[in-house]
C-alpha cells in the first residue's frame, strides 16, 4: 500500500521531493498555458478542421438558444478571473515558503487534470462533438468533486482558483452543453426541463454554503446564474427561466454575504486561516 501511494499523483502529501516539485511546476505551467491559450484562442476564433459545424466558443452559445444559454460577456470576464487567480497560484509554486509550496502541489495533480480535461472540451465543443465534450465535462467534475472532498481545507490562493472556480463552472456547464447536446434543443419540452434542472444550482450551492460555510462557491454560481439569467431575459423576455436564474443568484449572494462577512471580519478565528477557504490568508 506504500508503494501504491508512492506512486499515486492523487496520494495526500504533506510534504514532497525536490523533483516531484519541479515536476508540478513544469506540468501545471505546460498545461495552464494549453487551457489559456485555446480558451483565448477559440473565442477570437472558428476551428479551421472538422466535419460538423464549427464555430467560436461563443458562437456555438449564441447558435442555439437553450435554456441555459449564457450571456458571453459575463461568462467571459468570470474566466479572466479565474485565469488570473489560477495564475497567482501557479506563482506560489515558485514560493521560497516551503508549506506554501507544498499546499500547492498537494492539489497539483488535479489542477493538471482538470487543465487537460479543460483543453479537450473547449477543443470538442467548437467542432459541434457536444456528446464527447460532455463526457469530458463530467470526467472532470468527478476530478474537480474529489480534489473538493479531499482538500478543502485550503487557503484562499489555493481553494478559489484550483477548486472552488473551476467545480462550480463544471456543475454548470454540464448543462449548458448537455442542452446543447440533446435533440430539439429548442423545443418547449426541453425549456421545461431546463426550467426545474437550473434548481439544482441552488440546491448544489447552498449545499457548500451550509455545510461547508464556503462562500466562493455561493459566488461563483451566483455569478454563472447571471450569465444565465441576462442571456435568457434577452432571447425570451415572457420566461420562466430568466426569472428563476435571477432569483437563484439573489438567494446565493444573500447566503455568500450572509457567510462571508463575518470571515472577513474575524469572527470565526478559531479556524486556522491557512486550512479555512473561506477566511482571508494569513
Amino acid at each position: 500500500m506504500d508503494r501504491v501511494n508512492r506512486i499515486n499523483p492523487f496520494a495526500k502529501r504533506e510534504s514532497h521531493t525536490k523533483t516531484s516539485v519541479l515536476t508540478y511546476k513544469i506540468l501545471t505551467l505546460v498545461t495552464w498555458l494549453l487551457s489559456v491559450v485555446v480558451s483565448f484562442y477559440y473565442t477570437l476564433h472558428s476551428p479551421d478542421d472538422g466535419v460538423w459545424s464549427r464555430r467560436k466558443i461563443w458562437k456555438q452559445n449564441d447558435h442555439y438558444h437553450t435554456a441555459f444559454r449564457m450571456n458571453h460577456i459575463i461568462a467571459s470576464v468570470y474566466w479572466v478571473i479565474l485565469f488570473v487567480l489560477q495564475g497567482g497560484y501557479i506563482a506560489h509554486l515558485f514560493s521560497g515558503n516551503v508549506e506554501r509550496v507544498n499546499s500547492a502541489c498537494a492539489v497539483g495533480s488535479h489542477f493538471i487534470l482538470n487543465n487537460l480535461f479543460h483543453f479537450a472540451f473547449v477543443m470538442l465543443f467548437v467542432r459541434s462533438l457536444f456528446g464527447w465534450a460532455e463526457l469530458f465535462i463530467v470526467l472532470n467534475f468527478i476530478n474537480l468533486s474529489s480534489l473538493y472532498f479531499r482538500h478543502n481545507a485550503y487557503a484562499r490562493f489555493i481553494h478559489w482558483p484550483v477548486v472552488s472556480g473551476p467545480l462550480a463552472w463544471t456543475f454548470v456547464a454540464i448543462y449548458w452543453n448537455g442542452a446543447i447536446m440533446v435533440p430539439h434543443a429548442h423545443s418547449l419540452v426541453a425549456r421545461i426541463f431546463g426550467n426545474i434542472f437550473i434548481w439544482s444550482i441552488l440546491v448544489y450551492g447552498l449545499f457548500f454554503i451550509i455545510i461547508y460555510k464556503d462562500y466562493t462557491m455561493g459566488l461563483n454560481l451566483s455569478i454563472l446564474s447571471a450569465a444565465i439569467g441576462v442571456s435568457q431575459f434577452f432571447v425570451q423576455t415572457i420566461a420562466l427561466q430568466w426569472i428563476f436564474a435571477f432569483t437563484i443568484m439573489a438567494v446565493l449572494f444573500v447566503a455568500t454575504v450572509v457567510i462571508a462577512v463575518p470571515a472577513a471580519r474575524g469572527r470565526n478565528r478559531g479556524i486556522d486561516a491557512e486550512r479555512a477557504p473561506l477566511l482571508p490568508d494569513n
